[in-house]
């Protein structure tokens, strides 16, 4: 009982963070590590009823963790700067991660999973109401730098693109339910509701990125159920277009701009990216095996004409900071993932576990493409209930798995194809 809630105040507390920006007053040590610390000996003094089957994602989160620690190493070697500044950074790259390892072994029954997937579901719409009201209270309108809404991700509009990719990653979540859960009206009506307010929610973030993710994740979702729903989809969107806020389309468009010559060039934002993103390479030109973790801010304003700035793209910071090897390690992992949400696809025994399994794969795809214009992929806030969502829905597959054939036999009954569905 008490490592369950103490699973659930990790889900609730770890969106809801900078709500609670309580200062322990030890380095490197905050709030979250100590209920993480206090799940994880709750699980060890519970100790395991039964032998589990290897994490799906070990092996590729390990060979992550080792190229991590190795970046850390050649950072404090080749550029020494703070040691317990480096040591927090390993930690924050680290910490996140291991909700996987921690929500895998935890969840011993299907309820427990079951409850708790829906705790993440819960939370992440509540964190999508958040946004939505701090959009309203600015005013429906034209489009402000200052009035994007960033939810519980940040205090100011400066994480609103933080918040735009997670509210992306959870789109094709909410979709899946509506597209493939048949025979469960009230279920695909709740999924419905929070369908519209993490599209409103990432309305008000005025993300450019997360406008295409989100519509990408549902143009697939809408094809995989069949050509009609997506030309269906495509009609109601058509319709509901003009209807958006005025402010939606001017972010859009500041993508393509006029210089005074009348020459058409992008805005600096994107422009700005393309510097850095140029300045890095040559960066890593100079330094084959990375610059050291957390050090391309520090560096890039001799490679490119924005000092201090963040890649915006996690994969371009990896492959400066931490090499070809850590880019490597990265890469693997995320196709690890994608790995694990067509495995569930394919194991899917039921609809409610084929529904989960579409919607975690596209939302796999959401959070790849989310660390291509920015670089959230370390952020706790955006990845930490993603990692737990990760071992919650490998786990349910696996205790599903052991559940439906003692049914069964329990009660035989024919053979029956699941609907056409295509995987």
């Amino acid at each position: 009982m008490i490592l369950r809630l103490l699973l659930a105040v990790l889900v609730v507390y770890t969106v809801n963070q900078f709500h609670f920006d309580i200062d322990l007053g030890i380095p490197g040590v905050n709030v979250i590590n100590l209920v993480f610390g206090a799940a994880l000996a709750a699980l060890i003094l519970q100790g395991r009823a039964t032998p589990l089957a290897k994490p799906f994602l070990g092996t590729p989160l390990r060979i992550y963790f080792a190229a991590a620690t190795i970046a850390t190493v050649v950072a404090m070697v080749a550029r020494p700067q703070s040691p317990m500044e480096d040591l927090t950074y390993l930690k924050t790259l680290l910490f996140y991660p291991l909700y996987y390892f921690l929500f895998y072994y935890a969840v011993r029954d299907l309820q427990t999973a079951r409850r708790l997937i829906l705790l993440v579901f819960i939370v992440a719409a509540v964190a999508g109401l958040e946004a939505v009201r701090e959009g309203l209270d600015y005013g429906i309108g034209g489009y402000s730098e200052t009035h994007r809404a960033a939810g519980p991700f940040g205090p100011d509009y400066r994480s609103a693109n933080r918040a735009g990719v997670f509210y992306a990653m959870f789109i094709p979540l909410f979709a899946a339910p509506v597209f493939f859960l048949k025979g469960q009206p009230f279920w695909r009506l709740v999924a419905l509701g929070g369908l519209l307010v993490l599209a409103a929610a990432i309305l008000f973030t005025y993300s450019r990125q997360s406008y295409f993710i989100a519509l990408l994740a549902l143009a697939l979702m809408a094809i995989r159920r069949s050509v009609i729903v997506a030309a269906f989809c495509a009609i109601v969107f058509a319709i509901a277009l003009p209807m958006l806020p005025s402010g939606a389309f001017e972010r859009v468009q500041e993508t393509q701009q006029v210089d005074e010559f009348g020459q058409e060039a992008v805005d600096d934002s994107t422009a700005s990216r393309w510097d850095i993103w140029g300045g890095a390479v040559v960066m890593w030109s100079e330094s084959p095996i990375g610059v050291g973790a957390n050090r391309f801010k520090g560096l890039i304003g001799g490679y490119s004409n924005y000092p201090g700035k963040d890649a915006h793209n996690y994969y371009v910071l990896t492959l400066a900071e931490a090499g070809l090897q850590g880019l490597f390690a990265l890469l693997l992992l995320v196709f690890a993932l994608w790995r694990l949400g067509s495995r569930l696809v394919r194991d899917a025994r039921d609809h409610e576990a084929l529904t989960l399994a579409h919607g975690f794969r596209i939302a796999v795809l959401a959070m790849a493409l989310g660390n291509i214009y920015g670089s959230p992929f370390s952020e706790g806030t955006v990845m930490g209930i993603f990692w737990a969502l990760a071992a919650l829905v490998e786990r349910q597959s696996q205790l599903r798995a052991a559940s439906v054939p003692a049914a069964a036999a329990a009660k035989p009954a024919p053979r029956r194809a699941l609907p056409m569905v295509r995987a």
